[in-house]
C-alpha cells in the first residue's frame, strides 16, 4: 500500500509533505508532485500535512487514476526532498475542481 497524491494538488503544490516524508519519495512536476508507489512506506505522515487535502491512500477510490498519473511520472520528474516555493496563486486553486486538465506534464525545477 503507498500513498497518492490526488487533483487538489494541481496548481496548489504546497509541498508541505515533502518536509515530513522519512523516505523521500515525493517527484516533482511543474505544478503538480506524485509520490513513487515503489518507495512510499505507507507511514502516512504526509497526508495530514497536506494544506488541500491532496493525498489520500491508495485503497480510497479517488486514488486510482491518480496512481496511473504517479506511475507515469515519478520516473521522469525529478525527486524532490525540501519544500520550495509555493506558487503565489496556490490558495486560489485550492478547493477547484476540475483540475485535471492543468497538469503539466513538465517536470519541475
Amino acid at each position: 500500500m503507498a500513498y497518492v497524491v490526488t487533483e487538489n494538488c494541481v496548481k496548489c503544490k504546497y509541498q508541505d509533505c515533502v518536509e515530513v516524508c522519512p523516505v523521500d519519495c515525493f517527484y516533482e512536476g511543474e505544478n503538480f508532485l506524485v509520490i513513487n508507489a515503489d518507495e512510499c512506506i505507507d507511514c502516512g505522515v504526509c497526508e495530514p500535512e497536506c494544506p488541500a487535502e491532496a493525498i489520500v491512500p491508495d485503497s480510497d477510490p479517488r486514488a486510482a487514476e491518480w496512481a496511473e498519473v504517479a506511475s507515469q511520472y515519478a520516473g521522469q520528474w525529478p525527486n524532490i526532498t525540501r519544500k520550495g516555493a509555493v506558487p503565489a496563486d496556490a490558495e486560489d486553486w485550492k478547493d477547484k475542481q476540475g483540475k485535471k486538465a492543468l497538469l503539466s506534464p513538465k517536470p519541475g525545477r
